[in-house]
Order: C-alpha cells, then structure tokens, then sequence
C-alpha cells in the first residue's frame, strides 16, 4: 500500500469511531450495521446506462455533473455521478486497466478531480467476471489490481456487476466467496468506496451481502414500463431462481414485499436506476416508480439523460419531502399491510391496490396506497391498518398508535410547479419563486431538516385523522397516494428552506 493510501486509510478510520482494518482486508467497526461504515442511507446519484448505454465519454460526464448542480440536484443529495460499462480500452502490460483514450482522453483521475471540484463524486462500473456485460474486461482474478486502479484515480463508488462470472453461482457460498474477493480488495486500498453489488438477486445476496457489501441488486434489469408482464423477467417474486431483464416498476415493488427486513443502514436492496424522463411511463406512474423507491429504501440513481430532461420530471426528481423519506436515519424499507385484486382491469389483465407503511427515526410513519387498477380508486386505510404490523409484532396487543390522532401530510402537495422547473432549467428562477419546495441537503441534512421541521421536507398537511379513524384518498390510475403522519399537533416550521 502506498504512503498515501496509508494515510487516507489512517485519516478514514480515524474519524470512523474505533473501526479499524484487519490484516485480511476486513473492516471492523464495532456496533456499526455499515461493513466498512459507509452508505448509511441509500446512495443517490446519477449512472448513464439507461439513457446512453455504452455511448459514454468524458464530455457527456462532466457535462451532466454541471447540469445536475446547476439544477440543485447534487445539494438534494443526489451526488455519485456513475460511469457504467464499456469505458475501458483492456490491460497494460502490468496487467492495469486503461480508460479508452479516445472517450476519456485525459484519463479517469482528471474525471475524478474535476466532478471532486463540483462537489460530486466519482462512480465506476466493473464485473464479477471475466468480462463486463458490454465484454470488456472485467474483475474476476484481477480484483486487487482493479481495486487499486480505482482508488489511486479518485473513485468514490464501484458498481459491481455479474456478467461471465465463469458459473461461480449457484449457491449463497459460491456467490459470497467470489463478491467477497473485491470487498476485501477494496477495503485494502484504504481509500472509502461505496461498493455497490450488481447480482441480480441471484443466490439470494440479501441474506449475506451485507457483511460484505453496501448495496446489492435484487432484481433483474427494470425497463422503463409500469407493468407491462415480460418473459424476459419471469418471476414475479422472491427468491428468484432465473432474475432476467426487462422486469417493471410493479414487478420490481413485488419482489421487494418478502424481502423488506433484509434492508438496513449500510446494506439496501437496491431496486436499479429510476427511469423517469425516458419517456415509457405516464407521470403518474413516475410518482409511483419515485415514491416507492423512496419508501422501500432503494437506492436513487437517475437513469435519464439529466441535460434534456423536462421541467414535468425534474420537479418529480426534486421533491425534498419524498426524497426525505429515503433518506431517513432508520434505514428501513416499508412493508405491505395489503394487497387485494379488483376487476377494472387494464391491457396487461392487471388490477390491484395495496397499502404500505414504513416506520421512521423520530416517530413518525410514511404511507402509500398503490392503485395498480386501470382507472381511479377511492381507497381507505384505518389506523388499524397503518398499525397492524405494531399490533401483531409478536404477541397481539393494542399498539399505542391507535388512541393518538394523526396529522397527514401529502409528500406530492408541494411538487414543484412545471413553471418554476422550467425557470430552473432555464436559469431564470432567480431564488424568485413563491412556489418551489427546495432543499439543500449539503448545507443540512435531511435528518437535522426533520428534526428542525422543514417545511420543505412535509409537503401539505391535508388531515387529522383521530384516533380509531380512517384515512381516505382518491388515487388515480396507476398512482400513489405518498403521506407521512405525525402524531397530531406536532410542529412544522413555515420558513422556506432554498436552494
């Protein structure tokens, strides 16, 4: 290890209360749920392949970096820009990976720097494998070198994925031992790399990954549908014996409703990239795609191409209250209370509505109610719902929750207008806008915003709901009523919080 990988290591750990790095490459962190003490909330950022798949190069990385501050987007939290697949040009004669000169033409360091100036981090992409997905080389036999190839150009963050991983699968052991390999390679370099693991659920990496790892795909690769049934993405639920591809937004949600106890802070279930602006999903359907990738804990990475994106979609991506609910310090995915099915059918032969409910850090508790029906739905949930899991948590018993009343906040009542996204975009906002629901989370954050009741972070209070009540809402197609409820009478603070 270098003098300077030294040091960094020194200087992390240092500040890492009493975690320390064995000689094996295992990061200990006494009493810490995060393996090398990072990603304590679900990461959030930016990652190209979606939108541009292997048409990648330096100019469209800073290019999109400025943008997404110029918009706000890194101070709302979103601050990994990812350079996915196909950047490589092969190995050197040391056996080193070599950025593609011709794409990146002042290397991945010079990258690293410049997105390090904006205040952004440096994401990048390799495999488990012989190869990557896209067949350029990848990781499996050459982990240390990749890992200190990372580290000494500044990365930040390394999607990990599992393409021509020569049948190292099929069991949680083997799949273990082979992404184990680049974690340990990763913590010896010294420097703090978010290592996000790209598995597609296989083998079940949700009961082990997170001794090893800070994020794991649980799933196969979504595509930009709200429910369109495909046989490229044959289950329906977890486990999965066969992930696939082209699984959507409802498909994705379903499989994470067995799962949901397997989130936790440093380690999230990661849904893949949010497709909102690709254009194969009404708005509706990306108020639900968002709302429940915020609810579930998943990770928050944009998969759109962020320089011509429309004001409708930055102002679902730049929703503070939504986004605070990911972010929130309990680090846990919500869970279905219900699901039932109904008879308005859509194209796919679809119809259900379901309630979620996510417990928070200071009390409080997010609520969705999903109508997956091919038309709208007045939907209900009583307190008894919204508190089953507390009542039936063990031996039944009557949770508190039920004799206090509730405040209701709507997290979409406050979504930017499209006139002032469009101002954003624009730069003619000026700090004018009577309307936008802003934050800056770089200046504080989303758990110091809640506990200093930002308004910003609540949306619109709508209700109270008293005790043994029912909560009511007229849910459009395809969409999702988004509520976080406070015990009644609990402040909010009305200053506006900018950007």
């Amino acid at each position: 290890m270098s003098l300077r990988l030294l040091s960094q290591v020194a200087a992390f750990w240092a500040s890492s209360a009493a975690g320390y790095l064995t000689d094996d490459g295992e990061v200990v962190i006494p009493g810490a749920s995060s393996y090398n003490g990072l990603n304590l909330v679900p990461q959030m950022g930016w990652d190209n392949w979606n939108a541009f798949g292997c048409s990648i190069n330096e100019s469209l990385v800073l290019n999109t970096a400025q943008t997404m501050v110029d918009y706000g987007l890194r101070d709302l939290g979103y601050n990994y820009v990812v350079i996915d697949d196909c950047w490589s040009e092969g190995r050197n004669s040391s056996g080193y990976l070599v950025a593609n000169t011709q794409t990146f033409p002042h290397g991945m360091g010079y990258v690293a720097d410049q997105l390090h100036s904006m205040g952004m981090k440096l994401g990048m992409y390799s495999s488990a494998g012989i190869y990557t997905c896209g067949k350029y080389p990848a990781s499996l036999g050459y982990e240390q070198k990749d890992a200190d190839f990372f580290a000494s150009n500044g990365v930040d963050y390394l999607k990990y994925d599992n393409c021509y991983n020569q049948g190292q699968s099929g069991t949680a052991q083997i799949s273990f031992n082979r992404y184990q390999v680049m974690s340990q390679a990763l913590n010896n370099t010294g420097r703090p790399i978010v290592y996000s693991m790209c598995s597609w659920g296989q083998d079940q990496p949700w009961d082990w990954a997170y001794t090893i790892a800070n994020a794991d795909r649980m799933s196969g690769d979504i595509y930009d549908s709200f429910n369109r049934p495909d046989a490229n993405c044959p289950c329906t639920t977890n486990p999965c014996s066969w992930p696939g591809f082209h699984c959507s937004v409802m498909n994705i949600i379903e499989k994470m409703s067995p799962i949901t106890s397997r989130t936790q802070s440093g380690y999230f279930n990661d849904m893949d990239m949010l497709e909102i602006g690709n254009g194969g999903q009404d708005d509706n359907e990306y108020v639900t795609h968002f709302s429940m990738w915020a609810m579930l804990a998943s990770p928050l990475i944009m998969g759109t191409d962020i320089t011509q994106i429309s004001p409708q979609n930055l102002a679902i991506y730049a929703n503070p209250a939504v986004i605070a609910i990911n972010q929130d310090p309990s680090a846990s995915a919500g869970s279905r209370v219900w699901k039932y099915n109904c008879d308005m059918i859509d194209q796919y032969g679809n119809c259900d509505y379901q309630l979620w409910v996510r417990g928070l850090d200071n009390g409080d508790y997010a609520l969705a109610m999903i109508n997956n029906a091919n038309g709208s739905l007045n939907m209900n949930a009583s307190l008894s719902d919204v508190f089953y899991l507390n009542a039936h948590a063990g031996t039944a018993t009557t949770p508190p929750q039920l004799k206090e009343a509730w405040d209701v906040y709507d997290l979409w009542a406050n979504r930017m207008s499209n006139d002032d996204a469009a101002m954003l975009i624009n730069g003619t906002s000026g700090g004018n806008s009577t309307t936008m629901a802003t934050y800056n989370a770089t200046q504080t954050s989303y758990a110091d915003g809640i506990q200093a009741n930002s308004t910003a972070l609540f949306g619109a209070k709508i209700d109270t709901v008293q005790p043994g009540g029912t909560l009511t809402a007229n849910v459009p197609r395809h969409s999702t009523a988004f509520y976080r409820l406070r015990p009644a009478g609990s402040p909010v603070d009305k200053r506006k919080v900018e950007l």
